[in-house]
């Protein structure tokens, strides 16, 4: 039978209301009581209700974090941004898997919030109406980490995708390409459709490169996905001559699609991708890329959290944090 705190009081003869003193830390304990109920506590093997004790404070100290793949190595490193802060503000996370499923999304924010945990971050490629709708109703706060939200009414954690994206593109073109290609996740999300091709669409208008469809590619971040378009953008009446892509994974299955037929990375092809995971380091050509601050996003949306949760105050909900270019040997 599980140890109640009835069970140690009576063994340490002392009230439960002192049990309870010394499991909280409060220093009003003598030392001499507070040893012998520790003492009671080890040797019942006594462990604190964490639902009881949510249910007299309001507070669960449990935070859900919904995640659209965890097996993503991109998802993998914001969630130990998450956990590691959750550790040190002394919160228990409960992690779910949407696979970026709307419906089970919703689910899985009713499901968190009948847990009564005490805030959310949640990550999601494609932000709808219907989820901004039900954020908006939470009784608990929730920040968005690596997720655009259009309108910016929910907190967020980013670095500017627009700009990067630009940055990556000027590069190429300063560096003599003309015919600089794009792969793109999904294009229904905001994060593809309007800040990523817009910066690439401003890089070439800013250079005086006339914007060709055909030299944009859309994927679903995957490894297949990204050789399935660098074939495409083989078929290309101008093929490119340097391709930006949009995530890690598809550039890997760039680099080896192009070396498959022959190819040569960065001779033939100059490549840059996006989010500087292990895996830009684990292909040969090493991979140009954008140093998103992965750990960090994750870090700081758990951070912004706290704050909402313990009611201090914030100054910035939408928040960007830096990026910069790491060259590699898939450029020249």
């Amino acid at each position: 039978m599980n140890v109640t705190i009835y069970d140690v009081a009576r063994e340490a003869n002392v009230s439960m209301a002192t049990v309870s003193r010394v499991v909280n830390g409060n220093p009003n304990v003598k030392p001499a009581t507070r040893k012998k109920v520790t003492e009671v506590i080890e040797r019942l093997g006594y462990r604190p209700n964490a639902v009881a004790r949510g249910l007299a404070s309001k507070k669960t100290t449990t935070v859900g974090v919904i995640i659209p793949d965890i097996s993503n190595i991109f998802f993998a490193e914001l969630a130990r941004g998450i956990e590691d802060i959750a550790t040190m503000y002394k919160y228990n996370i409960i992690l779910s898997n949407s696979d970026q499923n709307l419906d089970k999304e919703l689910h899985l924010l009713n499901t968190m919030l009948g847990k009564q945990v005490d805030g959310i971050v949640f990550m999601g490629g494609n932000i709808t109406p219907e989820l901004v709708e039900e954020f908006e109703k939470s009784p608990v706060p929730i920040v968005l980490a690596g997720s655009i939200e259009e309108s910016e009414t929910i907190p967020s954690v980013n670095i500017n995708y627009e700009q990067a994206t630009y940055d990556a593109v000027t590069s190429f073109i300063k560096n003599g390409h003309n015919e600089v290609a794009i792969v793109l996740g999904p294009l229904h999300e905001p994060i593809n459709s309007v800040k990523k091709l817009e910066g690439y669409k401003r890089a070439l208008a800013d250079e005086g490169i006339s914007y060709n469809e055909v030299l944009v590619a859309e994927g679903d971040y995957t490894y297949d996905s990204g050789i399935e378009a660098f074939e495409k953008l083989l078929e290309a009446n101008k093929k490119p001559t340097a391709i930006f892509s949009a995530s890690d994974e598809m550039a890997l299955g760039i680099v080896h699609g192009a070396e498959d037929k022959g190819f040569n990375i960065p001779e033939d092809f100059e490549v840059i991708s996006s989010d500087n995971t292990r895996l830009s380091l684990m292909v040969r050509p090493q991979l140009t890329t954008i140093v998103q601050p992965l750990y960090d996003i994750g870090a700081v949306a758990m951070r912004l959290l706290t704050k909402y949760m313990n009611k201090e105050e914030v100054r910035d909900h939408i928040v960007v944090l830096p990026h910069r270019i790491e060259q590699r040997s898939s450029t020249k």
